[in-house]
């Protein structure tokens, strides 16, 4: 169908174009400039699904974009097992004991984070627990054998986006405060793109033939902080937990 010219520029002008459209500030070599410090405004952190409030816990909506009903498509026996994890959580949470959080839940917990990047490599610092990523851009390959708390990041670019295989993850981490948990076969790619000057839209597809039935992705906005001076402050969990314990004695 051919459409008068009038109403294509209607159309131009009504269609969203900031994602389309923006092009990032370019670092020296060339690519675009994540850098800056970076929040979200969301409950993800404490479940990615809708979720009713509950003591401590506000209540939010799903950050699953697929699955089109926003829920995480677990096999029966997982979900069953998050259901144990949601009862248990005051105890068996790991972020609870100071564990460093895994990926994704690192980039929406409730604490800044701090990218930086280099030729070799794009670093993201959280506010919590001094926890660290190092995504490499050098195009080697994931080791082997070796499992870590915060996996293993391999990034390259596409276009304005920065695009992270995640591999290599322990099994012990959650995503969130209610429970929903992975196995070690768990596979993530991350999409990171600078959409607006100061909005990241941050996406996440992740697979684990362990526990769920189909890949899903989750996305949200991470918003820049722009006060005077701001710097990453500390939170030194462990040391608040050894505090908490010896007040309980």
């Amino acid at each position: 169908m051919r459409y008068p010219v009038a109403v294509v520029a209607l159309l131009i002008a009504v269609v969203p174009l900031t994602a389309q459209s923006y092009r990032a500030p370019r670092t020296p070599d060339g690519h675009p400039d994540l850098q800056g410090i970076w929040q979200v405004m969301n409950t993800a952190a404490v479940n990615l699904e809708d979720h009713i409030a509950t003591l401590g816990m506000p209540a939010g909506r799903s950050v699953i974009v697929d699955p089109p009903d926003g829920k995480i498509p677990y096999t029966p026996a997982a979900a069953q097992q998050q259901k144990e994890n949601y009862k248990n959580r005051a105890k068996a949470d790991p972020l609870n004991i100071c564990y460093i959080p895994g990926v994704p839940r690192v980039m929406y917990l409730p604490f800044p984070i701090q990218i930086v990047q280099t030729p070799k490599f794009v670093l993201m610092a959280s506010e919590f627990a001094h926890s660290l990523r190092r995504v490499f851009m050098d195009g080697s390959k994931h080791p082997d054998v070796a499992l870590f708390w915060i996996g293993d990041s391999r990034g390259h670019w596409e276009g304005e986006t920065l695009v992270v295989d995640v591999a290599n993850n322990l099994p012990d981490t959650w995503f969130d405060r209610s429970g929903n948990f992975h196995s070690d076969a768990l596979h993530i790619v991350e999409r990171i793109t600078r959409t607006e000057p100061d909005i990241l839209t941050y996406e996440a597809t992740l697979e684990d033939p362990q526990v769920f039935t189909r890949p899903w992705t989750i996305r949200m906005f991470l918003y820049r902080h722009k006060e005077p001076n701001l710097q990453l402050l500390e939170y030194e969990c462990n040391a608040y937990l050894e505090d908490a314990e010896k007040e309980n004695k």
